[in-house]
């Protein structure tokens, strides 16, 4: 990869004003002990994440928080999803366990959440999708042309997210350890594509320096 582009980072620079933090699916439902998607590695990203929280307030940069949010029927109910990749019996619990109003529906509680920060819901992998949410209007209106992207699953929700954020020509970046996944062959290679042909990869360290903050 080094080899081919010819430096180590796809990108120079960063203009906190410019650039947007989005955290994918952080709540109870992946996160939290007992959750119906558990991924446990994903309650140890959470420092990771409230640390960017903190760079991106302090620096004047957005912060976004993404929920999935289904519902039993219309568009919210994905049968596509559902009911072709989650077992019969299982399908009313994976739906109902993401729906407003429900405890796997709540961010995990040792997030560091603003009252004036962003929240979005979606319907789909990617909140890019389209018609899976409002992010990418959002973005726009604030002038938003880089994001990092952080939350749980890498190789899931977390590399579409970010996929499809360079597929409408956003700056992407994904933090390496503020993602978390199921295993680390999963991490890995999530992120090992996604450096080699749709954005760039730094660690949380690296990204708050990269914000001009220590």
């Amino acid at each position: 990869m080094v080899e081919r582009r010819g430096r180590s980072h796809a990108f120079e620079g960063y203009d906190p004003i410019s650039t947007a933090l989005i955290i994918v699916d952080m709540q109870n439902h992946f996160v939290a002990e007992g959750g119906l998607s558990e991924v446990p590695i994903a309650r140890g990203i959470v420092a990771n994440i409230n640390a960017l929280v903190d760079t991106f307030r302090a620096t004047g940069g957005t912060v976004v928080w993404i929920r999935s949010t289904m519902s039993m029927e219309g568009r919210g109910a994905w049968p596509m999803f559902f009911e072709n990749f989650i077992a019969p019996e299982r399908v009313r619990d994976a739906r109902a366990g993401l729906m407003a109003g429900t405890w796997g529906h709540e961010f995990f509680s040792e997030l560091d959440i603003g009252s004036g920060e962003l929240v979005i819901d979606k319907d789909r992998f990617s909140p890019f999708s389209p018609g899976a949410s409002h992010l990418d209007e959002a973005l726009k209106e604030l002038g938003i042309d880089t994001v990092f992207v952080t939350g749980t699953m890498t190789n899931v929700c977390c590399d579409s997210t970010a996929r499809d954020a360079m597929m409408l020509d956003y700056r992407a970046v994904m933090v390496e350890d503020a993602n978390a996944a199921r295993s680390d062959e999963d991490h890995v290679g999530a992120l090992s594509t996604f450096i080699s042909v749709f954005g760039d990869v730094l660690t949380t360290q690296e990204a708050i320096r990269a914000l001009h903050v220590e």
